[in-house]
């Protein structure tokens, strides 16, 4: 691509040469490049996107954008290639006047992420300015009587270039009278004039033509003229000479109208009113000058009358005259150099070049955030301009380039902390007293998701009846979210699993947006007693975040459950009961046990048995036990009794309001010989299956007077072994431990941690053992019966149920002076249970000692503990023994006894046995 502008080959040359002078500078993150003045449109500058290292086609969708604070329109970028190209005509000397340099800095701003760079762009001075005079046609008066080198000062021409195009040079045409005086080596001074070489005659000539010829240095040579009209005048022997050919004044600016700047003065050697001078400014004045001074043209003082700004003009030259009153007037001339001094009366201007807003609280570190541009009009320090931020802020200022400041983050955001920020920028100047000026800007901080919903609690506790209607409110769950908006928009979800066989949002559900809680269906405290699950709180961001909370649904039981009737000998439920009384039994005597359960928990399972008057009927001689549901007869049975006897028992739990069954017991009373026998586990109405009704044959009858057969012979053999034998401490030998077995006179079971010792006849007695005995017609006939059969040492049995109590037997448990307190909330297969031994009690134990006696309830057997002597040689009385309400003593000790006697005793055994 060719340019030209004024003529030749020269100019073509410069103008390539210009060109291929664009540079690009990396140093300072700043591109230069360099284009002559007065180009045309479309003038390629250089390719900034190549240069910048930005891709072509990111330049769109990143806002590639060239903002310039001196004229945005000079420049412009082509989005299509990256080039950098000129958009309109560039002046020189209209955008930086006389100054050296001259340049168009540019900010490249590109967005996402935000990007900053510096471009200069150096224009070039050609020479396209002519020096001009300041007339066409200058008047000179010069008396005829003046002596050669008189000087007739003149007004030099001005040249909007620099440098060397702006180096003039002056030619005056040819004449025999005048020469060219050049300007002096002062800038400030132009000193060109004319010197007189010849004498003048009016006479001969009154007039002078000459032309002066101004050119400059620019190639090619621009020149300009002015003509010169010098009229002769008469003589008038002295001019007016001033003290002074130069005057310097320093002014401060902003100096009121009226300030005296400087007063010349000159003299003229004449009188009369040839000595008279009258000052004026020089007709070839600026009229800048003439609108800022005024000069008395008496007394030679020059005056401020307009206002003086150092930022508009930073010196004035001003040419003065002084004029006699002659009849030819002559005239001195003197300059007077005003240099304006700058005072602090700029204040700084910020503005925000570029907003990324709002900001998001994870912005990383170092983000620039705005583009602040600062400038004072001052000089000097006055101009020097320091911005400074609000403090305490997470931001700081980052000075780039040229009065360019960069708001970047410093630390990190915090959204739920501080939402916004009012960031107030100051600038201030370097003067004295420095003006400052402030500028603020609202920084939003936006919101990500980077909080979970949260719980007050991480677990509830929930309590709710059971048979709740299907669908009710039981709990409401919430979450708190510090975020906002989406991100803080909660819903409410279970956390699935499975309870049993079923999922559990088929017993619960949870509302998505409200958290409250409902149960779907009636809750069963039987069935379940605690639902704990859990509640997930979610949030809508991207990505969610959650937390759970444990909710633990206590189902509190309702007495919904009557008391359920057992069969005896089974675990079912079933119908009356038929027993059989003989006529002759006496007062106390158990006759059966009705046995019910409650599926409910707690008092609602605490059943107390009732014995009906049927209506009309006489006073029956049974009563039931109140907690037991032992029945047993009150007094001895007679002739006047009624042989059957419809018993109905009222069995009642303790809830409200209370749940009652009847229970139907049919009594037949007999002749002694029509009731079978059976074994004291069936007496006693206990669970277990060997408390059924067994028939009496020829053959147990055979069995067992044959193991007692056995029994005798054995005890025999051994009261012979041990009077023979001396006895010696350690006759009983440690046994291995032996399991619970049972027999017709109860279950025996010996402890486990420790091992103990069980032996017969004389010798040590035993710790930690226990017997639990059913209740038998009738005690008396067994105070001499020996503790053990064979039968039941040699055939272990299934341990008494007993002694698994119902809800209800347990709650008949009354130990001997002293109570038995039921467990609360116990239900049926509870066996908490505590004993106390009551006020006075003469055997109520100390801490760390069991109790001498126990009695079981439903029987009459009675159970004595003591712990083991440290002296080896104890009565047998320290064995367990039974009886009815008492303990079977032998405080006798024989080594020989009376073998009658004991014949009997063992006959009396067998007998006992085999009624049993």
């Amino acid at each position: 691509m060719e340019f030209s502008w004024g003529s030749g080959l020269e100019s073509q040359r410069l103008l390539l040469s210009f060109l291929l002078l664009a540079i690009w500078e990396a140093g300072s993150g700043q591109l230069q490049y360099s284009i002559p003045e007065e180009v045309k449109h479309g003038t390629f500058v250089g390719r900034i996107a190549q240069d910048l290292g930005l891709e072509l086609a990111e330049l769109v969708p990143r806002l590639f954008r060239v903002v310039s604070k001196d004229r945005g329109d000079l420049l412009e970028v082509n989005l299509q290639n990256g080039i950098l190209f000129v958009n309109s005509r560039i002046d020189r000397e209209e955008l930086c006047g006389r100054s050296a340099e001259c340049s168009i800095h540019l900010e490249v701003i590109v967005d996402r992420p935000l990007q900053v760079f510096h471009v200069e762009v150096e224009v070039k001075d050609i020479n396209d300015n002519p020096p001009v005079f300041l007339a066409t046609q200058k008047n000179l008066f010069i008396a005829e009587s003046k002596p050669l080198d008189t000087r007739l000062p003149l007004e030099g021409a001005s040249d909007a270039d620099i440098g060397v195009n702006a180096l003039l040079t002056y030619s005056l045409s040819p004449n025999e009278y005048f020469s060219l005086e050049k300007p002096s080596d002062d800038p400030r001074v132009k000193g060109l004039g004319l010197l007189l070489r010849k004498s003048l005659d009016r006479e001969e000539t009154p007039e002078i033509f000459l032309v002066l010829t101004v050119t400059d240095g620019g190639k090619p040579e621009l020149t300009g003229t002015v003509q010169l009209l010098i009229t002769v005048l008469d003589a008038n022997d002295n001019a007016p000479v001033f003290d002074r050919t130069l005057y310097t004044v320093k002014l401060p600016e902003n100096v009121p109208n009226g300030t005296l700047v400087i007063k010349v003065n000159a003299s003229d050697l004449d009188e009369g009113s040839n000595g008279d001078i009258i000052y004026s400014f020089s007709t070839d004045i600026s009229p800048n000058v003439k609108s800022k001074f005024h000069i008395d043209p008496v007394t030679g003082q020059i005056i401020v009358k307009g206002y003086i700004d150092f930022e508009e003009c930073k010196s004035y030259e001003i040419l003065v005259e002084g004029f006699d009153k002659g009849q030819l007037p002559l005239s001195g001339h003197c300059r007077v150099i005003v240099e304006v001094e700058d005072t602090n009366d700029n204040v700084p201007t910020l503005e925000f070049k570029s907003l990324s807003l709002p900001i998001r609280e994870n912005t990383p570190l170092g983000t620039v955030v705005a583009l602040i541009s600062v400038s004072d009009r001052d000089s000097g320090a006055n101009g020097q301009v320091t911005c400074h931020l609000t403090p305490h802020v997470p931001f700081k200022l980052v000075s780039t380039f040229k009065n360019y400041y960069s708001l970047v983050l410093d630390s990190a955001l915090d959204r739920e902390t501080i939402s916004d920020y009012k960031l107030v920028v100051t600038a201030r100047d370097g003067g004295s007293p420095s003006l400052w000026a402030t500028a603020s800007v609202n920084v939003e901080v936006a919101d990500v998701n980077d909080n979970a919903p949260a719980f007050a609690q991480p677990e509830y506790t929930v309590f709710v009846k059971e048979n709740n209607p299907p669908g009710c409110h039981i709990f409401t769950v919430s979450a708190h979210d510090a975020d906002t908006q989406e991100n803080a928009l909660v819903s409410y979800s279970l956390v699935e699993r499975r309870v049993g066989e079923r999922a559990l949002s088929s017993y619960v559900s949870v509302h998505a947006e409200s958290g409250k809680v409902y149960a779907l269906q009636p809750l069963d405290h039987e069935e379940i007693e605690l639902l704990q699950f859990q509640v997930s709180a979610r949030d809508a961001g991207v990505p969610p975040l959650g937390s759970n909370v444990t909710l633990q649904v206590f189902v509190l039981d309702e007495n919904d459950n009557m008391p359920t009737l057992l069969a005896p000998g089974t675990g079912d439920t079933g119908g009356a009961l038929n027993e059989l009384v003989q006529w002759s039994v006496g007062a106390g005597h158990v006759v059966t046990k009705v046995r019910a359960v409650d599926a409910d928990s707690g008092y609602n399972a605490w059943l107390s048995y009732e014995l009906l008057q049927l209506a009309g009927g006489s006073r029956s001689p049974f009563r039931v036990g109140l907690y037991t549901g032992e029945i047993s007869t009150t007094r001895a049975l007679d002739e006047a009794d009624a042989p059957r006897q419809r018993l109905l028992v009222l069995v009642k739990d303790h809830g409200e309001p209370a749940l009652t069954a009847t229970a139907t017991v049919l009594v037949s009373l007999v002749e002694s010989g029509q009731v079978p026998k059976t074994s004291s586990r069936a007496l006693a109405g206990t669970a277990g299956r060997d408390a059924a009704l067994v028939d009496v044959n020829v053959y147990l009858i055979i069995a067992i007077c044959a193991i007692s057969s056995l029994l005798v012979l054995t005890l025999l053999l051994y009261t012979a072994f041990r009077c023979s034998a001396v006895p010696t401490e350690g006759s009983c030998r440690p046994g291995k431990p032996t399991l619970v077995c049972s027999s017709a006179v109860g279950s025996w079971s010996y402890s486990q941690q420790r091992r103990q010792r069980v032996c017969s006849g004389e010798g040590l007695p035993k710790t930690d053992l226990m017997a639990f005995s059913p209740s038998l017609p009738d005690s008396r006939d067994r105070e001499d019966q020996p503790q053990t059969t064979g039968d039941s040492l040699a055939k272990p049995r299934q341990p008494n149920p007993d002694w698994r109590y119902s809800a209800s037997l347990r709650a008949g448990m009354h130990p001997e002076a002293g109570e038995v307190s039921p467990p609360v909330g116990a239900g049926v297969n509870s066996n908490s249970w505590t004993f106390k031994y009551g006020p006075g009690n003469p055997k109520q134990s100390g801490p760390g000692e069991l109790p001498d006696k126990f009695i079981i309830p439903g029987s009459p057997a009675i159970i004595s503990i003591r712990q083991e002597p440290t002296n080896s040689q104890i009565d047998k009385s320290d064995f367990i023994t039974f009886g009815k309400k008492e303990e079977t003593k032998k405080k006798k000790k024989k080594k020989k006894g009376n073998k009658t006697q004991e014949k009997k005793e063992k006959g009396n055994s067998t007998t006992d046995n085999s009624d049993q």
